[in-house]
C-alpha cells in the first residue's frame, strides 16, 4: 500500500489522480461480481435455513371427517347396463356383454367379473386386470352401448307425479316445475332424498317458498341423477318423527326405503 504523505507533487490535480491510482490498485484484487458473491454468501450463512418439505411426507385425511363430493361424478355402470369391449391388439375377443340382474357380466376366455358400481375407467383397470392371465399388457377399449339415463322422481302434492329424465342441470325448483307444480294442499318445504354411497337416503330440507320469493336462491339445491323430491301436504314437524336426524351432519339421515 502506498502511503499518502509519499505522493507529493507541484499539481494538485495530479496529486489526486495518483492518489485515486493507488486506492485502485489495492482493490483490484477484488471485482464487483466477487464482493457481490460474498455478501450473498455472508447473507446465507447468517439467514436460517428453510425448513424444506419431506419427500416421503404426504397428506393424511382424517376420515371420520366429511368427504367433499365430486362436483361432475363419473356415470355409474348398473344393471342391465350393455358395453361394448374392443381388444385393439387382439379383435378376436371383441365382444358386447350385459350386466345381469346380480351385477356380473361374462368374458370370453375368463368367466363372469362383478362390475355393478363401478365407472368406466375403474371397469377398465379390472379388465386389464382380469385378461393380464392370458395376455401380456392387454390394450382394452370400453364403451357404454346402452344404459340406464339419468332420471329423478318427484312425489307428493304436485300435479304430475312420476319419474322424469335428467337431461340438463336442473334445480329442485325447476324439478317441481317440470312435475307440474305444486298441488293447492302442498306445502313449500320440500325434502330432497339423497342416495349415499352405503345406500342410505340424505334428506335435505329446501324451502321453496323463501326460493320463489328471491331469497336464499342460492339454497336452491342441484338435482343429482336418482334423487327423490318429496312434496309433503301436512307440517314438516309432523314428518320429522319419522327421519332420523344426525346432529354431527346437521341432516336428516334414513335407511333406504325403497
Amino acid at each position: 500500500m502506498i502511503p499518502v504523505s509519499a505522493i507529493q507533487t507541484d499539481n494538485p490535480n495530479r496529486s489526486s489522480l495518483i492518489f485515486i491510482a493507488a486506492l485502485l490498485t489495492v482493490f483490484a484484487g477484488v471485482t464487483p461480481s466477487q464482493g457481490r458473491t460474498q455478501q450473498l454468501a455472508s447473507s446465507s450463512a447468517s439467514a436460517p435455513a428453510a425448513p424444506t418439505p419431506d419427500a416421503g411426507a404426504g397428506v393424511q385425511e382424517d376420515p371420520s371427517l366429511p368427504q367433499l363430493t365430486a362436483r361432475n361424478p363419473r356415470y355409474v355402470i348398473q344393471r342391465q347396463d350393455m358395453l361394448v369391449l374392443t381388444f385393439p391388439l387382439t379383435p378376436e375377443l371383441n365382444q358386447t356383454v350385459m350386466v345381469e340382474p346380480d351385477g356380473y357380466i361374462n368374458l370370453e376366455n375368463i368367466g363372469s367379473l362383478h362390475i355393478q358400481g363401478l365407472t368406466v375407467p375403474e371397469l377398465v383397470i379390472a379388465l386389464k386386470n382380469a385378461y393380464a392371465k392370458i395376455l401380456h399388457n392387454p390394450i382394452i377399449d370400453v364403451d357404454l352401448k346402452d344404459f340406464r339415463k339419468p332420471f329423478f322422481t318427484v312425489f307428493g302434492q304436485v300435479r304430475k307425479p312420476g319419474q322424469y329424465e335428467l337431461r340438463l342441470d336442473t334445480t329442485v325448483t325447476e324439478a317441481i316445475a317440470v312435475a307440474g307444480g305444486l298441488s293447492s294442499s302442498a306445502k313449500t318445504q320440500i325434502l330432497l332424498y339423497r342416495r349415499m354411497p352405503d345406500q342410505r337416503f340424505e334428506v335435505e330440507k329446501v324451502n321453496l317458498k323463501e326460493i320463489l320469493r328471491g331469497k336464499n336462491v342460492n339454497e336452491d339445491a342441484s338435482v343429482r341423477p336418482g334423487d327423490m323430491i318429496y312434496v309433503p301436504d301436512s307440517a314438516i314437524t309432523t314428518f320429522r318423527k319419522y327421519v332420523p336426524y344426525s346432529v354431527d351432519a346437521g341432516t336428516y339421515l334414513t335407511p333406504n326405503p325403497f
